[in-house]
């Protein structure tokens, strides 16, 4: 079935979340509330089924400077993986890096082999830059023992 991407409107933000509970629940996914999603609903790509309209991914781009941008909340739905709407989906996010003339786009992940296909290299968590993790990482219910890698892709 035909994928199209698109940025996503307020009313989705419902079908958003039940899409990212599983792996919010898991600690795989950083937990947004609805109002986080939507006032930052600019930074996101949803990925749907061309003739249903149901979403099955999205992704966003969080701008954190002039410079540095990060993927963040990269889901598929269960049923839709290995379609190759996760890589299009970062690709696009990418792709819009680049429009806003970012100079890198990082990633902290899991799944590290997935985005060093996509041009993604590994990087030592010393190096990302603070304020993302009193920002973010604190959020997290594994913090501070952090397993996740960390990547950057040069634009």
């Amino acid at each position: 079935m035909p994928v199209k991407f698109e940025k996503p409107i307020l009313p989705d933000i419902p079908e958003m979340q039940a899409i990212v509970k599983k792996e919010v629940e898991e600690g795989v996914i950083l937990p947004r509330s609805d109002d986080e999603l939507a006032t930052n609903i600019r930074s996101y790509t949803v990925a749907k089924e061309a003739e249903t309209g149901e979403i099955i991914g999205y992704v966003a781009l969080h701008i954190h400077s002039m410079r540095l941008g990060e993927i963040r909340s990269l889901i598929v739905k269960e049923g839709h993986r290995h379609r190759k709407v996760g890589s299009r989906l970062v690709e696009l996010a990418v792709e819009e890096g680049r429009k806003l003339r970012l100079q890198e786009v990082l990633a902290l992940t899991y799944m590290g082999s997935f985005f060093e296909r996509l041009g993604f290299s590994e990087i030592p968590k010393e190096t990302i830059p603070e304020h993302k993790i009193w920002a973010d990482c604190i959020k997290c219910k594994y913090f501070p023992v952090c397993n996740e890698i960390s990547l950057i892709k040069k634009l």
